[in-house]
């Protein structure tokens, strides 16, 4: 059975940081593209973060460019998202998934096929 596991999220102020981690157990996508998504109360969810196989292309939102830092471990089956800078916005439940569609287009909903159960992040001005 395929897992992805979301963990460190939380409640931080404004200008805190935080590093989210999604482990997938069950199966390796060492081969895959992983992004990372959220969703705000009443909104839709949204592309954060995108990595490549490899690690060496990355792909982010304009609102979190400069600001969060994707990265993997292949090794140890996991994704991370850093982010610095928080802001009052950027509080929602963010979710890891796996790419299984081929092509460039990385940040639509409909290119990923497992989902982590989410992590809360809320940030407080």
């Amino acid at each position: 059975q395929v897992q992805l596991v979301e963990s460190g999220g939380g409640l931080v102020q404004a200008g805190d940081s935080l590093r989210l981690s999604c482990v997938s157990s069950g199966r390796t996508f060492s081969s895959y593209v992983m992004g990372w998504f959220r969703q705000a109360p009443g909104k839709e969810r949204d592309f954060v973060a995108a990595i490549t196989w490899s690690g060496g292309t990355t792909y982010y939102a304009d609102s979190v460019k400069g600001r969060f830092t994707i990265s993997r471990d292949n090794a140890k089956n996991t994704v991370y998202l850093r982010m610095n800078s928080l802001k009052p916005e950027d509080t929602a439940v963010y979710y890891c998934a796996v790419k299984i569609t081929g092509g460039v287009v990385v940040a639509g909903l409909n290119e990923y096929g497992y989902w982590g159960q989410g992590t809360q992040v809320t940030v407080s001005s």
